[in-house]
């Protein structure tokens, strides 16, 4: 009989530099920005490669993307931590750093837990390229009424356990390519009422835990995937690197754009793309 596990593995193809460079500069512009890094990964891969490089693959290049999130936010995280340890030891010194601590643990058990046991299904069946394009168009609308009744005055003093709750439930969607991590989180944070920043900033927070620990361990599996390419250590290597570069200048970009523009304004970008997928799916140019 034969082994199907040694076809599978037969059948996975290395990623050429041009694949691993392009994506990984696409991973960087898009992880933070509301529009499904995922999902454009997803599509890229697809439309210019002519196969999906994967999901595994798609995990390791984001620890690039949360490095620069842990570089960004050092001092918070810092604050946080110090704020969280003298807590646990001393009922005192339990202020909002150490109630912060602990609503980023809390937080981001949903996805941890929903993102282990899903493992198989997320890595194959929803990588599907209709459901990519569809969440693209549908989800913005989510985006569109976050900003129409979200009350927007919370600030971050103002965070609560409940919010990072709702928040980390909001998170689970981005399992889902083409729904975005911070497109979930964000719009989840201004439904409860903080202000765009706020809601932002806490996002990024949010998704360290769990974004780390999807890539460490995916690690083994960007080497040898059981479906989609697989990228040598050099190239995840440099991948990360560009991702990290490109990473940390859109999280200062979209910091300051939340704080002055609407939300809104990335929805009447995702609908096209999702409609422009379609279209293209449509008509048989590119295969689901």
């Amino acid at each position: 009989m034969i082994n199907t596990e040694i076809l599978a593995q037969a059948s996975v193809e290395q990623m050429s530099w041009l694949q691993v460079i392009v994506l990984s500069i696409v991973q960087g512009l898009t992880e933070f920005l509301p529009i499904s890094s995922s999902g454009h990964l997803r599509i890229i891969s697809t439309m210019f490669f002519g196969q999906d490089a994967g999901a595994s693959f798609t995990a390791v290049v984001q620890l690039g993307t949360e490095a620069a999130v842990l570089v960004y936010f050092a001092r918070d995280i810092i604050t946080i931590l110090i704020g969280w340890f003298k807590g646990l030891f001393n009922k005192d010194a339990r202020g909002f750093d150490y109630r912060m601590g602990w609503m980023v643990i809390v937080g981001t058990l949903p996805v941890a837990i929903l993102g282990f046991l899903g493992k198989d299904l997320i890595r194959e069946h929803l990588r599907n390229m209709w459901i990519t394009a569809t969440v693209l168009v549908l989800f913005s609308f989510v985006f569109i009424a976050a900003e129409k009744y979200g009350k927007k005055q919370r600030t971050y003093d103002e965070l609560t356990m409940k919010d990072a709750i709702i928040m980390g439930l909001a998170q689970c969607l981005a399992l889902i390519p083409g729904v975005s991590r911070s497109g979930g989180t964000i719009s989840a944070g201004l439904f409860v009422g903080l202000n765009r920043e706020v809601a932002a900033r806490f996002s990024f927070l949010l998704a360290i835990p769990a974004v780390l620990a999807s890539g460490l361990f995916s690690l083994g599996d960007a080497f040898a995937p059981q479906a989609g390419q697989a990228a040598s250590g050099m190239q995840l290597l440099v991948g990360t690197a560009i991702a990290f570069a490109l990473g940390y200048a859109s999280i200062a970009w979209l910091l300051k754009f939340v704080a002055h523009h609407s939300f809104s304004w990335f929805a009447a970008y995702r609908i096209p793309v999702g409609l422009g997928v379609m279209a293209l799916l449509a008509t048989g140019i590119l295969i689901p």
